[in-house]
C-alpha cells in the first residue's frame, strides 16, 4: 500500500495536525482537520466529543449496541449491547486528560508490556494521539456487514528518542450485529536502515462484572504461569478454575484461542477469541493496590476483571517489511453457569 512507504516526517506533519484538532485546538485549521477525518469514517461510525474535549468515535450497530473509541490512545472506553448495558469497566475516577492514560475500558500496550524493557509501563501507545487511517485495507467478505473505524498510529520524535523504530500500526475496532467487539492490530516495521525490531503487546481489556467474587474464568486451568507478584515466578494453575479470594496478576502462557469469564449473579458470559496472541494476563489489584491508586476507586476492583490478550513471553521481532496481526474478538451471551442454562466448556468449544 502506499501508505506504508509515506515518510516518517510527512507522518508527523500529518499527526500534528490531528493532535491540535483533537485537542480542542479554535480555528479553520482544526475544525478543517476534523470535518476531514470525518469523511474518512466507515457508515454507522461518527464524530463526537467526549469527556474533557477529547474526540470520540461512536459506533452504532443497527440493532442497539454502540461501542466508544477516543483517538488518544486508540483506547476503546464504551461497549454496551442492545439494552443499553455496559461491558467495560471504566473507573469513575479515570483521568481522561493527556499524557494520563485512561483507567478501564481496553488499554493498548505497545510497544513494551508492563515494565518489561527501558520504556515506561505498557508503552506509549496507550499515550498518543491516534489518526483516522486514510488507507485502510479493505474489508474482508464476512466482515462487510460490520460498523468499524480505522486508526494508524506513527512514531513521533518523543518516542523515537526512546524507541528509535519507525513503524505503522493500524488499528481496527469493529462492531458486529451481535454486539460482538473486534479489535485488530497490525503493526509493520519500516525501519529504512534495515533493522529489525522486537515488542511485547497486550490488549488490556477491563471487563465490568457484578462482583468479584462471583466470577470465574474457564479455558485457563492446568496452564503454567508467571506470577507477577512473585517476581514472575513460573507456576502451575491448579483447580478447574480460577476464581477471586485476593489480588491476581497473572500470565498465562499458551493459551487457547478462546476464553470464557462467567458472571453468576449478571448471567452473563464473555467469550474471548484471539488470534496471534499466544499469551493471557488475568488481573485484579483487590482492596490494597486499589487504595494506591489515585485514578481507582477504593472499591472498584469489586466490579472489574481483567482478561487481557497478549504477546508477552516470546517478543515479537519483524524484520523491515514485516508485518504481525493480533486479533481480539470479544462476545457476551446470556447465560447462568448455576442454573445449567449454558456449560461453559461448549461456549470454549464453539457450541
Amino acid at each position: 500500500m502506499s501508505s506504508d512507504k509515506a515518510p516518517i516526517a510527512a507522518a508527523s506533519a500529518s499527526a500534528a495536525v490531528a493532535t491540535n484538532a483533537l485537542s480542542g485546538s479554535s480555528g479553520s485549521g482544526g475544525v478543517a482537520a476534523a470535518n476531514a477525518n470525518a469523511k474518512l469514517l466507515h457508515p454507522g461510525a461518527e464524530f463526537s466529543k467526549g469527556i474533557n474535549g477529547l474526540d470520540k468515535v461512536v459506533l452504532r450497530d443497527p440493532r442497539g449496541s454502540v461501542a466508544e473509541v477516543y483517538l488518544y490512545g486508540g483506547h476503546v472506553t464504551s461497549w454496551k449491547n442492545d439494552h443499553g448495558e455496559e461491558l467495560l469497566f471504566v473507573s469513575s475516577k479515570a483521568i481522561f486528560k493527556p499524557p494520563k492514560a485512561i483507567r478501564g475500558g481496553i488499554p493498548i500496550c505497545f510497544p513494551q508490556f508492563s515494565n518489561l524493557g527501558s520504556l515506561d509501563a505498557h508503552g506509549f501507545a496507550r499515550n498518543r494521539f491516534w489518526s483516522i487511517d486514510s488507507d485502510p485495507s479493505p474489508f474482508p467478505t464476512n466482515t462487510s456487514n460490520k460498523v468499524a473505524v480505522d486508526l494508524i498510529l506513527r512514531p513521533n520524535e518523543e518516542d523515537m528518542k526512546t524507541w528509535p523504530h519507525s513503524y505503522e500500526y493500524r488499528l481496527r475496532v469493529a462492531l458486529g450485529p451481535g454486539g460482538d467487539l473486534t479489535l485488530i492490530s497490525r503493526i509493520r516495521n519500516t525501519n529504512s536502515d534495515g533493522k529489525p525490531f522486537s515488542f511485547t503487546f497486550a490488549y488490556h481489556t477491563y471487563f465490568s462484572v457484578s462482583d468479584i467474587s462471583e466470577v470465574r474464568v474457564e479455558g485457563l486451568e492446568t496452564l503454567d504461569y508467571l506470577d507477577n507478584l512473585q517476581n514472575r515466578k513460573r507456576c502451575t494453575e491448579q483447580g478447574d478454575a480460577i476464581t477471586f479470594e485476593s489480588e491476581v496478576d497473572k500470565i498465562y502462557l499458551s493459551t487457547p484461542t478462546k476464553i470464557a469469564i462467567l458472571d453468576h449473579e449478571k448471567k452473563r458470559t464473555f467469550v474471548i477469541r484471539k488470534d496471534g496472541l499466544p499469551d493471557a494476563v488475568v488481573w485484579n489489584p483487590w482492596d490494597k493496590k486499589s487504595k494506591a491508586m489515585a485514578d481507582f476507586g477504593d472499591d472498584e476492583y469489586k466490579h472489574m476483571l481483567c482478561v487481557e490478550t497478549a504477546a508477552i513471553e516470546k517478543p515479537i521481532t519483524l524484520k523491515p517489511g514485516e508485518e504481525w496481526r493480533g486479533r481480539q474478538e470479544l462476545s457476551a451471551v446470556p447465560s447462568s453457569y448455576c442454573s445449567g442454562q449454558l456449560d461453559p466448556r461448549k461456549v470454549l468449544q464453539g457450541s
